[in-house]
């Protein structure tokens, strides 16, 4: 029987997130080279799979259709609140990229469709102050980027991999995808973005991981 003044034992998120805080504290997985995008397609320390591992907390939201909203707001001329139809209707873009995972897999060639980050800037108009870019998932998980970053023309938010619908597993029905960076950068189940003046780091920038997130210059903690 269990003393009811006894603290719970760990559930599997908790244990989860204490391992990569300790990843994080001890500098797991760098390797201390830096490469150049523009002549090396591997990040330092980085190993190719054909797979797409899926890597989340143990809960994966259920985001049905109905359920679906996108809330682009924050330092923002036209703040935008769209349900997914209204997403879908948006200008559409397809794009190839690679994925660099901070648990040290990257995979090559994605072929993504979605909406172009910059379709977005252009519907909400930021501010001028309007420095940093905040993202909110449905299930609560937030991460940051610098605006320059979020403007880049080979980010999307994305409905579609490979041909087919992205499943919810990988952060559908609708997630970002960042390519530069590492890619828990790029927010699963997105259901916010915040254009801010200030940063906030977000999830696992609180927890040890770097705020910015360069693979080439292997900034997987700070």
């Amino acid at each position: 029987m269990t003393d009811p003044d006894d603290p719970a034992p760990p559930s599997g998120r908790e244990k989860l997130i204490a391992a990569k805080q300790a990843w994080a504290r001890e500098g797991r997985l760098l390797t201390g080279v830096t490469a150049d995008p523009a002549r090396d397609r591997l990040p330092p320390g980085q190993r190719l799979t054909q797979d797409w591992p899926v890597l989340d907390l143990g809960e994966q939201p259920e985001v049905t259709a109905a359920k679906f909203r996108l809330d682009i707001d924050g330092a923002v001329a036209h703040p935008a609140s769209l349900t997914l139809d209204a997403f879908l209707a948006l200008p559409r873009r397809e794009s190839v990229s690679d994925i660099h995972c901070v648990t040290q897999w990257s995979r090559y060639d994605n072929r993504w469709e979605g909406v172009a980050a910059r379709t977005l800037i252009d519907l909400v108009r930021p501010k001028d102050e309007a420095r940093f870019v905040l993202f909110q998932s449905h299930d609560g998980y937030t991460t940051n980027v610098r605006r320059e970053q979020f403007e880049q023309d080979d980010v999307l938010l994305v409905d579609r991999w490979n041909g087919a619908p992205i499943s919810p597993a990988h952060g559908g029905p609708v997630r970002v995808v960042i390519p530069r960076l590492y890619f828990w950068k790029s927010a699963k189940w997105v259901r916010r973005i915040a254009f801010a003046p200030a940063d906030r780091p977000g999830f696992w920038e609180q927890r040890g991981y770097h705020n910015n997130g360069d693979p080439w210059t292997e900034e997987r903690y700070g």
